[in-house]
């Protein structure tokens, strides 16, 4: 620690007569979590099917008997 940094507070305060296995299951807890929190953080986001740019894209059109009833139904 440098001369211009101030000692911080503990993050975590256990008050009471904690034996040092339930401290380790308390830290054993926050370290999961920081672990689950850090994996979603980096994984890649997946795009929504409504902001998928190829939605934009037009499906081919064939000249057909039928062809304009048919390109308003559902696919």
């Amino acid at each position: 620690m440098s001369d211009d940094e101030s000692p911080r507070p503990p993050l975590i305060s256990i008050k009471g007569d904690a034996t040092p296995e339930e401290v380790a299951a308390v830290v054993a807890v926050f370290q999961g979590l920081a672990a689950a929190a850090a994996s979603q953080a980096s994984a890649p986001k997946r795009r929504s099917q409504w902001a998928d740019p190829s939605r934009m894209h037009r499906r081919p059109v064939h000249p057909s008997p039928g062809g304009w009833w048919a390109s308003g139904l559902p696919r």
